[in-house]
């Protein structure tokens, strides 16, 4: 379990915030300030988007605005009511709301078509027939101008005509398209006439079969924030490019207001893909497990691994907003979640790869009652009892039948204290025909217990974790890495050729406290010494949570 998030700390100016603060002092908008979050309902959001939520929905609640939940659906061969509900579920889950201010570019279709009809009267518009292909050659390229299209200075009359008889449903998928007639030379690829209308003759998931021409993005996403009266239309780095084209939508269509766009760079981690696209093949692929898997990018993922909506917020604020493109180190969305859950995570003891510890000198049905601290900065919260007894469980890696130097932990001949309990010293090992070590001894000293007077007496330097064998239960316990190995797998020919192999490793023999077993789904934990993890929502069940690993104490990565 977990205690509610503390209030977040004022968020950290920058270039956008700046812009509204000086848009408010100066009247503009007549002192209003509305943003949106518009995602293409086509694939789950990921952490890149979770820096655009906390942005748009951040400026909206922090300037006494407000943000629109706007789906940009306008691709119904791609769309899915599933990537729909799971976009206001991540949403909502940041900690963010659109109260009644829910919308779709769908909701604009029809304005959309009225102001394309207003763009081919005015001679703004015309209905091109070549193919795809010849519409590319004849824009050129950015050393070359483009050409006009033959079918360039088609009449009004004309154009209407076609553009009405494409939503008739007379032609087949790209017979024709509506482009905006603007400039064929200009050095801006944009504006060299863009298609605003292609034919799709694809059921829409909201409009049913009403539509079989769609509207291009740059030209529904102009039009629904102009519908929409947004003030600060906030995009990332590559539609700065479409600005002037969006521009020249809301500048030229009669549309009730003229918003204005403003770009910032998008979120680039390292060992982590941002692209839907190459995350749908990793999932199509099954080199994952689903859009949710705890090694995905994915909100779902990310949250299903363990990490806490105050954390991703944290993650957002910490790295800023600007106009520069870099690569962020993941270490610190990470060092994000270990500050988040040192504060609300209770503590538990689990043995991740556990040998068993025989204590010889101690009473075989005899159990010593220690306690240990269920937050140590939080007193609070109390103590929970850990039977010590006979037969333990302790980690592999805290014995070495050949220590090497600096190996402070338990080794034949040397001392350590248990956590929360006592001294012990090692009196030897067994071992199977491999060498693998099956069973440590050790006696323990019963002056050294935790409380008892002159117990400090005992100085040692290994504090080690363990658990009774007898008030243990084995659970599976699931290690994460990272996905892949090449710090930026997009700058890879093939991003499957970094996958690392080594990302998952689970393990079905681990040791937990009886308690845990009654971990909620979600809920989240530090292991004492081992991380911070959490229950799986997906796979736990009642008795038999799953663990997660969520992050490690700190960074163990670098040190490989």
């Amino acid at each position: 379990m977990s205690k509610p998030s503390a209030a977040p700390p004022p968020p950290a100016a920058n270039f956008v915030r700046n812009i509204v603060a000086e848009d408010l002092a100066a009247g503009t908008h007549q002192g209003r300030v509305a943003t949106r979050f518009p995602p293409e309902p086509n694939g789950y959001l990921h952490i890149g988007h979770a820096k655009s939520i906390c942005l748009n929905f951040g400026i909206a609640r922090d300037f006494g605005g407000v943000c629109h939940m706007r789906f940009d659906d306008t691709n119904p061969t791609k769309e899915d009511t599933e990537y729909v509900d799971s976009i206001l579920d991540a949403v909502t889950w940041l900690g963010f709301g659109w109260g009644e201010h829910l919308y779709y570019a769908s909701d604009y279709f029809e304005k959309c078509y009225e102001y394309a009809e207003f763009l081919i009267r005015a001679g703004k518009a015309y209905v091109d027939s070549l193919s795809a292909d010849e519409i590319r050659a004849y824009r050129g390229n950015l050393t070359e101008a483009g050409k006009p299209s033959p079918f360039r200075e088609r009449s009004a009359d004309e154009n209407l005509e076609l553009f009405r008889r494409m939503r008739a449903g007379e032609f087949p998928d790209g017979a024709h398209v509506l482009r905006a007639k603007i400039d064929m030379a200009s050095p801006n690829m944009n504006l060299r006439d863009p298609a605003l209308y292609r034919i799709r003759h694809h059921p829409h998931w909201r409009t049913g079969n009403s539509w079989c021409i769609y509207p291009m993005y740059d030209y529904a996403h102009a039009v629904s924030d102009a519908q929409e009266h947004i003030t600060h239309s906030i995009c990332t780095l590559e539609f700065e490019d479409h600005r002037p084209l969006y521009d020249w939508v809301v500048e030229t269509c009669p549309v009730p207001s003229r918003p204005h766009q403003y770009e910032f760079a998008r979120l680039n981690l390292t060992y982590t893909l941002m692209s839907k696209r190459k995350l749908l093949e990793l999932v199509v692929g099954k080199h994952v497990d689903g859009w949710d898997d705890p090694r995905m990018p994915t909100i779902v993922g990310l949250r299903r691994r363990g990490f806490t909506p105050g954390a991703l917020r944290l993650f957002c604020d910490r790295i800023g907003v600007s106009k520069s493109d870099s690569l962020i180190d993941v270490s610190v969305l990470e060092d994000c979640l270990r500050d988040d859950l040192n504060e609300h995570a209770l503590r538990g003891i689990a043995v991740i790869d556990p040998v068993r510890l025989v204590i010889e000198n101690f009473p075989a049905d005899a159990a010593e009652i220690c306690h240990a601290p269920n937050h140590p900065q939080q007193p609070e919260l109390g103590s929970r009892e850990v039977p010590l007894t006979r037969e333990l469980w302790i980690e592999r890696e805290d014995f070495m039948a050949e220590p090497v130097k600096g190996f402070f932990r338990l080794a034949p001949g040397a001392e350590v204290r248990l956590r929360y309990a006592c001294v012990i010293r090692c009196t030897g090992f067994s071992a199977d025909a491999d060498g693998r070590v099956t069973e440590v001894r050790a006696e323990w000293y019963p002056d050294s217990r935790s409380g008892t007077p002159g117990a400090d007496t005992y100085k040692v330097k290994g504090n080690i974790h363990w658990l009774s064998a007898r008030h243990s239960a084995a659970v599976e316990v699931r290690i994460y890495d990272r996905l892949f190995k090449d710090p930026n797998p997009a700058a890879v020919d093939d991003f499957r050729t970094s996958l690392n192999p080594d990302s998952i490793s689970i393990r079905h023999d681990s040791q937990v406290e009886s308690a845990l077993l009654r971990a909620a789904p979600g809920s989240h934990w530090q292991f004492e010494r081992k991380g911070y993890f959490c229950a799986d929502s997906r796979d736990s069940q009642a008795g038999k949570p799953v663990f997660n690993l969520a992050v490690t104490l700190k960074d163990s990565w670098q040190k490989r």
